[in-house]
């Protein structure tokens, strides 16, 4: 039996190498177009689309001010921006701060909205109270802790318009502005720029797949309309829309110059809570669209679901299995030194224990390679720090999403069990 789950182990990690192998070749194709094009001055402004901006903001005194101020300070026609800032069941000074910076001068004239809700719901809850106010033929949403770049909402725009009748939906990339705080920020640094430069970028080239972030997005107004907003009792209200778009036949588009700043939890139990409810809510968007593996949607659907699949579910036990089995016998061989009676209750015929030792080294060397393919393609990120980082996190950073996991996995189905409903976790913010 154990041989048995040994070699599902192995082929599995086999299969999750030769998928990560296809997705950095897709990014080194992205990757390469984009650095001979050509940066596209935008033309004539009055032809781009009204937009209105959606900020969700519970309790964010600290950070908010700030994020207006570099959302009005865009470079975007100010008649065709509508701003909504949602001060969502606040308890601070989030709305006296709002209302402050509306009676300033330079933004005086701004169609500047503040909603100030008691409603349920959460950030999807708050979304679609403003959703209701929405005068722009798109909407975007920043988090309350974001810096949009100037150009940033350019960008987006200018990226839907390529395909408008195709795009539904537009995301950018999303950038850890205190990257260098500690080793946890460094680590979140790693991870941000893998997945927006590789998986990202790779996907998008290779299968024209993009899902939507928390922050930093474009989507139409119509559309989501259409969708019936957000929904109110997903944990990752991110992802699931994104289901929900590409059954309508919509893309969901990726504009790589539409770069924008947050902050990373420095701490490591807000790193984890955060991380515990992202983790969960995929799982229960998986769990609820998995049936489109069966009916009639379209392949591009049924890959997204098996890309989540197998990221949050197939590989993740196959490497769990694989890391207690690995990790006994070494145990298991240093106790032997001292007591050769002692035997492992993990015991293989042949070189299959050799093959798993390949196919985790393997699996250790693509991990690394993608970082540094990551890192080499951001300004700045390629340094002889970040390549050590990159050896280390294996060991320390990434197995911590072992543990998110296997807890997040353990509360959905607790929640299934029990009926009990899941709580909205806001990630603690600082100045």
């Amino acid at each position: 039996m154990t041989d048995f789950f040994l070699v599902i182990s192995i082929i599995s990690i086999w299969i999750a190498v030769l998928e990560s192998i296809i997705i950095m070749a897709g990014a080194i194709v992205f990757i390469h177009k984009q650095s001979r094009q050509k940066l596209v001055n935008p033309g004539n402004l009055e032809d781009y689309p009204t937009v209105t901006v959606m900020v969700p903001a519970h309790n964010e005194e600290l950070v908010i001010q700030a994020t207006v101020e570099h959302i009005l300070q865009m470079n975007y026609p100010h008649h065709k921006m509508q701003l909504i800032v949602i001060a969502d069941n606040c308890k601070d000074q989030t709305a006296e701060r709002l209302k402050a910076l509306k009676a300033n001068e330079r933004y005086r004239n701004r169609n500047f909205v503040i909603l100030e809700r008691t409603g349920t719901g959460g950030k999807s809850g708050a979304l679609n109270d403003a959703l209701k106010q929405a005068t722009g033929e798109w909407i975007c949403v920043y988090d309350a802790d974001a810096a949009p770049e100037k150009n940033a909402l350019l960008f987006l725009t200018q990226k839907a318009m390529e395909q408008p009748e195709r795009y539904g939906a537009v995301f950018g990339r999303n950038k850890a502005r205190n990257r260098g705080q500690n080793f946890l920020s460094r680590c979140i640094n790693l991870e941000l720029v893998t997945i927006q430069r590789v998986h990202h970028t790779g996907l998008w080239q290779l299968f024209k797949l993009g899902t939507i972030p928390g922050t930093n997005f474009i989507v139409k107004t119509a559309l989501i309309q259409d969708i019936g907003g957000w929904d109110e009792h997903a944990i990752t209200e991110d992802t699931a829309i994104s289901f929900q778009i590409l059954t309508r036949g919509q893309l969901i588009a990726l504009a790589p110059q539409a770069e924008a700043y947050q902050q990373e939890p420095e701490d490591l139990k807000v790193y984890m809570k955060q991380r515990e409810r992202w983790a969960k809510g995929n799982y229960s968007v998986v769990t609820d669209n998995i049936r489109h593996l069966f009916d009639r949607s379209s392949w591009r659907i049924k890959l997204h679901v098996l890309y989540y699949a197998a990221s949050y579910f197939w590989f993740m036990i196959a490497i769990i299995i694989s890391d207690i089995i690995f990790i006994a016998n070494i145990v298991y061989q240093i106790i032997a030194l001292f007591n050769p009676a002692v035997v492992s209750p993990f015991r293989f015929e042949g070189d299959v224990y050799m093959y798993l030792v390949i196919a985790w080294a393997l699996m250790y060397y693509i991990y690394v390679l993608q970082i540094n393919l990551a890192l080499a393609a951001d300004i700045g990120q390629s340094t002889t720090r970040n390549f050590i980082l990159s050896c280390v996190s294996y060991f320390t950073y990434a197995q911590l999403f072992l543990v998110i996991s296997i807890k997040a996995f353990y509360s959905m189905i607790v929640d299934k069990i029990t009926g009990r409903e899941s709580k909205w976790y806001k990630t603690e913010r600082f100045g």
